[in-house]
């Protein structure tokens, strides 16, 4: 069984300068998220949740 990180989308998409301002990802990065693994998961919602503060700011 692998792990899998559930996915920061919070169904509220707003691209802005290449990053949803709803759950910090990139477009790359939602594109992805399927077929990344746990690690590579884990990294992108510890990227999302740096852009938020700063979308937040």
């Amino acid at each position: 069984m692998s792990k899998e990180i559930k996915s920061p989308c919070i169904s509220l998409c707003h691209l802005k300068h290449d990053v949803c301002t709803g759950c910090g990802r990139s477009t790359s990065e939602i594109k992805k998220w399927k077929k990344m693994k746990y690690k590579e998961q884990k990294a992108t919602v510890e990227r999302a949740k740096i852009r938020m503060k700063e979308i937040r700011k």
